[in-house]
């Protein structure tokens, strides 16, 4: 459940949905990569309380950990792909690495996210490079694929880091709109909960979700220390350290979001998750 606070009372007012959204992209734009979390953060601001919605941002480099006995992107696809809703692309002089099944890592996710009927934003860098930087291989496989995505749907280009964040910024809300409105009413209040809005979750539970989302990271530390059991997510620290009853409150609001399959522990101690 959602919740809104209100002379100091938190009150339970509607649920709220989690829409995954993978971010997919060759090595050469790690700038735009950020630039989609960044977007996303402020979507999530804005919109998500009210609307009961929740974007999370996904990618290899923090969503996928070791696991042996399949090809490379067929565990980050099953890892990671499979379970999200939309895909955000982005292209500037690199296709990226074979994988044995598509050219590359990059377009097999968009091609198998597409063939699961879900929707993909992919946009395309005009921003000049240094001809000496530019594998000129990579080059040539990225126009091919960047015309055949034209003759099978409309892409997205841009010139610079700002304009890139400007059309996003519009564009997925526009998508958010036509693709993901009955995720949640109109109002963002229901009063009879469906069981396809997703899982209810406690008030401390969501709080500490909502907070997660605007990390760049998305990580949540549940750590124990000699002061206490920290919880900590984007600077934030959640439990009263010291008190018993805050720090069991807040360490029941991690193992609620792992039990509910929203965030993924890392490592083997159980203290990081994603």
């Amino acid at each position: 459940m959602l919740g809104r606070r209100s002379g100091g009372v938190h009150k339970v007012t509607y649920n709220a949905t989690v829409i995954n959204v993978i971010i997919a992209s060759p090595g050469d734009v790690s700038q735009e990569r950020r630039i989609v979390r960044d977007v996303i953060d402020e979507w999530n601001a804005i919109n998500a309380e009210e609307r009961s919605l929740v974007l999370m941002p996904k990618g290899w480099e923090s969503h996928s950990f070791p696991e042996m006995g399949e090809r490379p992107q067929e565990v980050i696809n099953k890892q990671i792909l499979n379970n999200c809703d939309l895909l955000i692309a982005v292209f500037w002089t690199r296709l990226g690495s074979p994988t044995g099944e598509a050219p590359s890592g990059t377009v097999e996710e968009i091609q198998e996210h597409l063939k699961a009927d879900k929707p993909a934003m992919i946009y395309f860098s005009s921003a000049p490079a240094r001809p000496d930087r530019v594998d000129s291989a990579q080059y040539t496989a990225l126009k091919e694929f960047k015309e055949a995505c034209r003759k099978n749907g409309l892409v997205e280009e841009y010139d610079s880091p700002a304009e890139f964040r400007e059309k996003l910024g519009r564009q997925l809300a526009q998508i958010i709109n036509k693709n993901f409105t009955d995720a949640a009413s109109p109002s963002g209040v229901s009063s009879t909960p469906e069981p396809e809005s997703g899982p209810e979750l406690s008030p401390e539970a969501q709080e500490l979700l909502l907070e997660a989302v605007k990390d760049r990271d998305g990580c949540i530390m549940k750590v124990r220390t000699r002061e206490g059991t920290h919880v900590k997510t984007n600077g934030r620290e959640f439990s009263n350290l010291g008190d018993p009853r805050s720090e069991a409150k807040w360490r029941g609001a991690v193992d609620e979001l792992h039990h509910k399959g929203l965030i993924e522990v890392r490592g083997g101690k159980g203290e990081v998750f994603l």
